[in-house]
């Protein structure tokens, strides 16, 4: 089971692995710079070494980035969008150069300009950023959201339009931001429904991660509200089918739950108390 959390990186990239690994996490996300500057300081040969060198030691098997908030693909602003796309092209090479599996990113939003447009440049930076990071190991990948503002990306059918021709971008399945964007999971019925809606639209070879999130708002709220799992409104129900779905026994799952109180070790135990044994075929009785 590729199970986890986001991890701080204070004091050192490597740190998140031994942050990680003491919560016997085998997946973590993280931020590689300040999620909320543009800037960042370079990642140094050193740097990448010990960051690997932790993936190993605390046996990290799947290990991805979120990107800086700061960037808006969707953007139509010219300035703004060449900012985004140059930074995102940037925050890629960082992922590359640590051994990231994926950067995690949100759709852009574009303002008045509308759905149509947003879509459309999104699909150009894709283009440019591709182009770029050709035969780069670290791949992209779209969150789901909660459908706050104008943001993109809330609904199935238009994050296949966004996807649509890049074989290389996949999928981040946030519960939290599809909850709140009106896709019920709280039934075994639900779910089921929620997950071939998602196969019919965007594919599930496409989703490629997790994070795993209850919602302090409500079904179709469309507020992006992390809350601690079976806490919110989503319930653990939910939670029990995700963790049981032979379907994704081999997608990593990340927590953004809130960290006050030591509260990743908590998240984590009810997820893993979630799993249910393997059945046991029944015995054959003999017969004379």
């Amino acid at each position: 089971m590729l199970l986890g959390a986001h991890m701080s990186i204070a004091g050192g990239l490597h740190l998140a692995c031994e942050k990680g690994g003491a919560l016997g996490c085998t997946a973590i996300q993280i931020f590689t710079k300040n999620e909320r500057q543009w800037r960042a300081k370079p990642i140094t040969d050193d740097d990448a070494k010990q960051f690997k060198a932790a993936v190993g030691t605390h046996k990290i098997q799947v290990a991805f980035a979120h990107d800086t908030y700061l960037h808006n693909l969707a953007s139509p602003k010219p300035d703004l969008w060449r900012k985004s796309v140059d930074a995102f092209a940037e925050e890629l090479e960082r992922c590359e150069r640590l051994g990231l599996d994926f950067l995690v990113s949100h759709p852009g939003s574009p303002g008045e300009s509308g759905a149509e447009a947003g879509i459309a440049r999104m699909r150009e930076a894709l283009a440019e950023i591709l182009k770029r990071t050709s035969g780069f190991r670290s791949r992209i990948l779209l969150e789901t959201t909660a459908g706050q503002g104008a943001t993109l990306g809330s609904r199935f059918d238009e994050m296949a339009r966004i996807l649509d021709g890049f074989d290389a971008v996949g999928v981040c399945f946030d519960t939290c931001h599809v909850f709140a964007a009106g896709y019920d999971l709280r039934t075994r019925g639900c779910y089921d429904g929620v997950m071939e809606e998602f196969d019919r639209h965007i594919g599930l070879d496409k989703l490629r991660a997790f994070h795993v999130n209850d919602s302090k708002k409500d079904l179709g709220c469309r507020v992006d509200r992390h809350e601690n799992l079976g806490q919110g409104c989503i319930g653990l129900d939910a939670f029990g089918f995700l963790m049981n779905d032979p379907k994704f026994q081999e997608v990593p799952k990340v927590l953004e739950t809130p960290k006050e109180n030591d509260m990743d070790a908590v998240n984590l135990a009810a997820l893993r108390a979630l799993v249910k044994a393997p059945r046991k075929p029944a015995r054959k009785v003999s017969t004379p």
